[in-house]
């Protein structure tokens, strides 16, 4: 590995790891801001809404990564969910909470998204999927540290975000010290692309199967500790128990999908896992405590392994004048998927219950998987201009 990779894979790690970290906090306290601010199910279902609309406004600072550099937006966007987060710790009611936590995924999302990318067009094409799975475990650490953390100040909240104030000086440090893409430099005077051809129609299927993925993932992971809590009746220290558990195993499958797929190809092996964690993250909330624990470590294991397979093969799939932009559409489609998914949740819940709503949203998601089958194998080509 070159120096070059090695720092890139450095700064790009941390700053996946505090993106994760950041983006960790609401949904392990959920239940206790609920108590505080006295929201019942909707009112969270609307909050978690309005925040995961939030990646849409990531969609500009795309664009601009890929005109000014992937260096700026990962050091700027950090320091800007830094700020979001020392605001968010004195929020005085659960309107302004939401307003400030729509900002901080902003910035999030678009860290994430790009220092993924960066790390992607780092790599050699036959590691791709290895330093994908880096940046996987990256971030997995960063909601590891805040599952561990939360059950130790649980219900006191706050005192997480609090923690924002270190991602200030580590976006100093990160423009200072991560290197620019060499792909992005050679590219960066071609002329831009129309909207039009392979690379579009690929666009839509990726983002096709986000969104349908999105409307289970989202109100699974989003109000897993509401469903655990309310009817489980499990307390902290058992959901982050179930969480870290999750975490801990994904962040060995995140390792193990990216070799895998550095050696299978990327089509067939990001199908198979994509359906199959579809149909584990539904199991979870159909029966009781046992069902939830065994589910939801499937649940974990099965979307860490597909990630590192979706973030190289979603990269490859285009060109690099429009691959953070392309890389941040896929994840606003997911996060209207998201949208769609809590409020359908909550519309059945009042007939069917929580879990069995969330059950249900599994028949959205499977479709979402197999969309897939109709992307271009990708595994080892070279990245196009």
């Amino acid at each position: 590995m070159t120096d070059h990779q090695r720092r890139t894979l450095v700064w790009c790690g941390l700053a996946a790891l505090l993106s994760a970290l950041d983006g960790s906090v609401l949904f392990l306290a959920l239940p206790a801001i609920g108590t505080e601010f006295h929201a019942k199910l909707p009112s969270l279902a609307n909050l978690g809404s309005v925040v995961a609309l939030g990646a849409v406004g990531a969609l500009p600072l795309g664009l601009l990564a890929d005109r000014r550099g992937r260096r700026l937006l990962i050091a700027a966007g950090t320091a800007g969910f830094g700020l979001a987060d020392l605001a968010s710790a004195v929020a005085p009611n659960l309107g302004w909470l939401a307003a400030l936590r729509v900002v901080a995924v902003v910035f999030e999302t678009a860290v994430a998204e790009a220092a993924l990318i960066l790390v992607v067009e780092a790599m050699p094409a036959s590691h791709r999927g290895l330093g994908s799975g880096a940046i996987a475990v990256a971030g997995g650490l960063g909601a590891g540290i805040a599952t561990v953390a939360y059950p130790l100040v649980a219900p006191h909240w706050r005192l997480l975000y609090l923690v924002g104030a270190v991602a200030l000086p580590v976006a100093l440090l990160t423009w200072r010290r991560l290197p620019e893409s060499e792909v992005w430099e050679q590219a960066r005077s071609l002329p831009a692309l129309a909207w039009r051809g392979p690379w579009v129609r690929r666009l839509v299927l990726v983002a096709a199967a986000a969104l349908l993925g999105a409307v289970l993932f989202e109100p699974a992971g989003l109000l897993l500790p509401f469903f655990a809590s309310r009817e489980l009746h499990l307390g902290p220290a058992a959901i982050s128990a179930v969480v870290l558990g999750a975490s801990l195993l994904g962040g060995v499958t995140y390792v193990v999908g990216g070799v895998l797929t550095d050696r299978l190809g990327r089509r067939r092996l990001g199908v198979a896992l994509a359906l199959a964690s579809s149909l584990a993250g539904g199991a979870a909330f159909v029966g009781g405590a046992g069902l939830f624990v065994g589910g939801n470590l499937a649940f974990g294991a099965l979307a860490s392994a597909v990630a590192p397979v979706f973030s190289a093969w979603f990269a490859e799939l285009f060109p690099t004048r429009v691959r953070v932009t392309a890389e941040m559409l896929d994840v606003v489609a997911g996060a209207l998927g998201g949208v769609a998914g809590l409020q359908l949740a909550t519309l059945l819940a009042a007939h069917v219950g929580l879990g069995h709503a969330i059950a249900l949203e599994t028949l959205v998601a499977v479709p979402g998987a197999l969309i897939l089958v109709l992307l271009p194998e990708t595994g080892g080509h070279e990245l196009d201009g």
